[in-house]
């Protein structure tokens, strides 16, 4: 990941957070599972960083693959 414009997703547990890197990864698109930054949420303690140019390819994988978001950050 070399851009410097990122989303992080949220997940409710750490579970769903897990299974997204993994189906994310499974469909070639780079992320990293990193801590949620506290001032974003306290539900989980995991969540995944996509670069923003990934998220529109993303998001309908997640959705297939019955991953349940919390929220979407751009950071």
């Amino acid at each position: 990941m070399t851009s410097q414009q990122f989303t992080v997703i949220l997940f409710y547990t750490s579970n769903h957070a897990f299974r997204a890197e993994k189906v994310l990864k499974d469909s070639d698109i780079s992320c990293k599972l990193v801590p949620v930054p506290r001032h974003l949420s306290s539900e989980c303690g995991v969540c995944l960083l996509i670069e923003q140019s990934m998220q529109e390819a993303a998001m309908p994988i997640l959705k297939t693959s019955h991953v349940e978001i919390s929220a979407i950050h751009k950071v």
